[in-house]
Formats: C-alpha cells, structure tokens, sequence
C-alpha cells in the first residue's frame, strides 16, 4: 500500500513538473514549427530534365549549411524543383543557381530567379479542421463510458474521464515543447495515438473498479439473505 501510494506521488509530481516546464517553454520559445508551416522563403528552378531529391539535398547541404530546407518536385513532368528554407540571401541564391548550372547543364541566372515569401501557418488552422471530429469522439466516449459503468457514478465517471483525456493531451503538448518536436504532419498521429492509449487505460481502470463493486455487492446480498 505504501509502495502504491509513492508510486502515485512520484507520477503526480512527474505530470506537474513536465506541465510546469511544458508552461515555461511555450511562453518563452514556444511551439518549434515544421519548416512547412514557418516564415520561409522559396525558389523554384527549372531544370528541364528528371532529377534526384539526393542531388539537390547534396547542393543545398553545401549553400545553406544547418539551415532546414525542404526540396520538392514540381510540375508535371517532374523537371521543376522547388527548395524552401528560412532564409535565402543573394550570395546563397547565386551560388544555389551556380551549383545547379554545373550540375545539369542549365542556364539559369540570378536575375530571372525570384525568391518567394511564404507566411507562416497559425496553429489554430492546422488543428482546426479535427476539432469537430475530435470532439464528437470524446463526447460519444464519455457518453458510452457513464453508460456502461453507471454502477460507478455516471458524474464521477464522466467528470474524471473528462478531465484525465484533457490532461493527457496537455502533457503531451508539453513534452512536444519541451523536447523541441516540430509541430507538423506527425502531431496529430501522436494525438490520436495518446488519445486512444488513455482511453485503453480509463477502460482498463474503470473495468477492474465495476468488477470490485460487483464483488462486494455480491458479498452485500450474501449477507442479507442469511
């Protein structure tokens, strides 16, 4: 029992402090973004021939350096490649075009390559389109949870269901600040993910809770029939 009890105070005390730290981050560095959804800036070339995405990471590794940079194919037949970074200087861009000239042969100059300022995506948008969803799903879960373990307090179970999948997705956003993890295509599989393992675990716990309260009515109409 004591053993429980510590092991309970240690987890307590672990979600405080992650949520604490997770609080202090975000306010002072906030969410680090994918590339895709920061302020960036872009070029797009024509290189009028099939190319490898490994060739040109192997040129924009030499221009930019530990910069971030997204390489995309363009246009139909794939002969277009379009390069995204945080920032792109005139020096870059003109060795970027030289590097590329030398490599297939193209006779691209500074001067007809416009570098493109692309605004950042807000967070809000790009969790907006799954907060129906979302919603719809936590509140068909709670609806099914007060209904199947009624026996246990249907307010209870509701309220502390509730306030457990809203903790989870709390802690989980800070530990994404925490640890520095961009914010993109994979936040919401990992909210999906700890959405479904806390649900896994409620349902766990509120199982062995209703089979506890079966036994001990179970003794209960024991009791009252001798």
């Amino acid at each position: 029992m004591k053993q429980l009890i510590k092991n309970k105070n240690f987890v307590i005390s672990l979600i405080v402090l992650i949520v604490l730290a997770g609080i202090v981050m975000i306010a002072v560095e906030g969410f680090n973004f994918d590339l895709k959804y920061q302020d960036t800036q872009r070029v797009e070339l024509y290189l009028q021939t099939q190319f490898e995405i490994s060739d040109i990471k192997q040129i924009t590794n030499e221009i930019f350096g530990n910069q971030r940079v997204m390489i995309q194919k363009v246009e139909v037949f794939e002969d277009s490649v379009s390069i995204t970074t945080t920032s792109i200087s005139d020096d870059q861009k003109s060795n970027l075009i030289t590097k590329i000239n030398e490599k297939y042969g193209t006779e691209l100059t500074a001067e007809d390559i416009e570098v493109q300022n692309i605004t950042h995506t807000r967070g809000r948008d790009i969790i907006k389109p799954y907060i129906v969803p979302f919603a719809i799903a936590v509140i068909a879960i709670l609806i099914y949870m007060a209904i199947k373990y009624y026996k246990l307090n249907m307010l209870k179970v509701i309220s502390q269901s509730a306030a457990i999948l809203l903790l989870a997705q709390i802690v989980l956003f800070c530990i994404i600040a925490i640890a520095r993890i961009p914010i993109g295509r994979l936040t919401i599989p990992m909210v999906i993910l700890v959405f479904l393992l806390t649900v896994f675990g409620l349902t766990c716990n509120l199982e062995k809770k209703l089979a506890k309260k079966k036994v001990e009515e179970n003794k209960d109409n024991k009791r009252k029939n001798k």
